[in-house]
């Protein structure tokens, strides 16, 4: 096998594993030396509790596998918003509206920890200031990797570039599905939820929500 440089190597490991797990992991080692974790207790409690054995084997390292997955999936509370801005603010003389829309997201709804998951767009009307454009997905995911309820999802997005850029407005749309709805309760697959945040222009001026809702109403013509 050919010696591959750092970059390449980080991505096939990507490919490779898990994320956050290393090529080859000695369970039972770790298990020895991190000591008892409450998370995996836990685990073992509600499989026992369902009428499953923790022990056999398909379920043996399922605590460990949960306690890794929530540690991912909820990742965003440990996100340093400055690092993650990074000084990706630039002055530019550019006064029209930004749309960035089609970010894909998933999150965890905080009332039964299941997924839900969909698209967010997010427009703002610079004021001689615009935000690098992959930071926008990226504040969507610091947000998204918590336990959310998505009204709370959207404003947070919103309230996040308005304070951090300083534009004229600011909109934000999500729309997504619950699994939540979908497996349990009413058990109505397919259901998709929209919210909206509007802050400033967005909200004062119809003419600027309608120029947003416009960009989002086009779709890709390619093919």
């Amino acid at each position: 096998m050919p010696t591959l440089p750092d970059h390449v190597r980080s991505i096939v490991s990507e490919i490779e594993t898990d994320i956050g797990e290393p090529a080859w992991v000695d369970s039972e080692a770790i298990e020895s030396s991190r000591g008892p974790d409450p998370i995996e207790h836990a685990v073992r409690d509600i499989l026992a509790e369902i009428g499953e054995d923790p022990d056999r084997e398909g379920l043996r390292r399922t605590p460990e596998r949960i306690h890794r997955m929530y540690h991912e999936l909820t990742a965003g509370y440990h996100v340093d918003p400055d690092r993650l801005m990074n000084g990706a603010v630039f002055a530019v003389d550019y006064s029209e509206m930004v749309v960035v829309k089609g970010i894909e997201f998933y999150s965890l709804c905080e009332h039964h920890l299941l997924p839900f998951f969909g698209t967010a767009a997010v427009g703002y009307l610079p004021r001689d200031r615009v935000i690098g454009l992959s930071k926008i997905p990226r504040i969507v995911e610091m947000y998204a990797r918590r336990l959310q309820v998505q009204e709370r999802l959207t404003q947070e997005v919103a309230d996040f570039l308005m304070k951090t850029i300083e534009p004229l407005g600011v909109g934000v749309v999500i729309e997504a599905q619950h699994l939540c709805t979908a497996m349990r309760g009413v058990r109505k697959g397919g259901t998709t939820m929209v919210t909206s945040a509007v802050l400033g222009q967005f909200r004062r001026s119809q003419r600027s929500r309608d120029e947003f809702l416009a960009h989002l109403e086009r779709g890709d013509n390619r093919r």
